[in-house]
């Protein structure tokens, strides 16, 4: 039987929630404190990354979403490339971590194999020389330009299904089957869905500040349009990821990993910095990223943490053009356990919040567990 469906907030989780109930046949408002997405949603890589996810139930979802952003770039248009990853090694402790993933990986789900230094220079030719002993290649990941993507997003969902947005709505208040606006004017419906990012304080606090998530707080920069249509190629991740990733927990060779990077360079560990590279449509390389938690946040951005990852990839990758054209940050709730905070606190009123770096991945896989379970 067709709902009235509300949803709050218009990042990827919302949009990715929409998009399920509309194809269902529901009736859709989303309610978007902003005029337009604007937080974490659209500050990141653009990477679609199931190799990050933790093997079993994390990356069958990572891979499912993967299947709906291939439908949303046949039926939407969208821009989603199907380039693939490669983890660069270049110590040695880095290459036994990929040697031992790769020799657990089939078992596991994961279609990933290693690549020789000639075998990387094939595939990319960003990869740095030195000192490379190898790389794992795996073919699942995805690249889409998250501010695109998330502006072109409603107005497809608005056309194609009469989904309704309401932007500059600030959501004050939820009962079973409404939603209070800002202005006082309450929006009745059957089935609420509360997508509402970094904002722990506004709806929901009671549930929301105790649960154990976290703000994150990330810094990235975005080099200037390589020069004469030269392309990255795949996502490209240094061995410092190895560590930030539950994909390699897994692997006896990680803790000797950590070891030698929190004794060599503790100043990475502080400020929980591990680096990847993913080039736009339009050929600026995004490069990332650092991780601050809670009190350690602060408004103002770090230049030792842009030097910092700026150091590291260049002893991973070589650009032609390293001229930064732009900087940024984003903020997005974690929890350090669960993968997202799910819960009902109210009848018919579900909250999916804290999604944490892995909402671009998740969400639309996520998105259709949800809506099979409240069909």
């Amino acid at each position: 039987m067709a709902r009235q469906v509300g949803i709050v907030g218009a990042g990827i989780v919302g949009l990715a929630h929409a998009w399920s109930a509309a194809e269902r046949g529901h009736a859709v408002t989303v309610f978007e404190r902003s005029p337009r997405a604007s937080g974490a949603s659209i500050r990141n890589f653009g990477m679609i990354w199931p190799v990050g996810q933790s093997a079993g139930e994390r990356h069958q979802t990572a891979l499912r979403s993967r299947e709906r952003w291939l439908l949303l770039r046949d039926r939407a248009g969208l821009d989603v490339a199907s380039c693939g990853s490669i983890h660069l090694a270049h110590h040695e402790d880095e290459w036994q971590v990929l040697q031992e993933f790769s020799a657990r990986a089939p078992g596991l789900g994961f279609d990933c194999q290693l690549l020789s230094p000639a075998e990387i220079e094939r595939r990319t030719p960003a990869a740095q020389p030195v000192g490379l002993r190898g790389g794992l290649w795996s073919p699942t990941e995805l690249r889409v330009d998250p501010p695109a993507a998330l502006r072109a997003l409603p107005v497809w969902l608005a056309t194609t299904f009469g989904v309704k947005f309401e932007w500059n709505t600030s959501i004050v208040e939820t009962r079973s089957g409404g939603l209070k606006r800002a202005n006082g004017v309450w929006w009745q419906g059957d089935h609420v869905v509360l997508c509402s990012g970094a904002d722990l304080e506004s709806l929901f606090p009671e549930l929301l500040q105790p649960s154990g998530l976290r703000r994150c707080k990330l810094q990235m920069l975005k080099t200037a349009p390589q020069p004469g249509g030269w392309r990255l190629g795949p996502h490209l991740a240094g061995g410092l990821t190895l560590r930030h990733y539950p994909t390699f927990e897994m692997c006896p060779g990680l803790p000797a990993l950590r070891e030698r990077i929190a004794a060599e360079s503790p100043e990475l560990d502080q400020y929980g910095i591990h680096v990847m590279a993913s080039q736009s449509p339009s050929g600026e390389v995004i490069l990332g990223d650092s991780h601050e938690y809670d009190d350690a946040m602060e408004p103002f951005d770090k230049q030792c943490i842009d030097e910092l990852i700026l150091r590291e990839l260049r002893r991973i990758i070589h650009l032609p053009d390293w001229q930064i054209a732009a900087r940024w940050h984003g903020v997005y709730a974690k929890h350090p356990v669960r993968p997202i905070i799910a819960e009902e606190p109210q009848a018919g009123v579900f909250v999916r919040v804290g999604i944490g770096g892995t909402g671009m991945t998740l969400s639309l896989g996520m998105a259709e567990q949800d809506w099979e379970r409240w069909a």
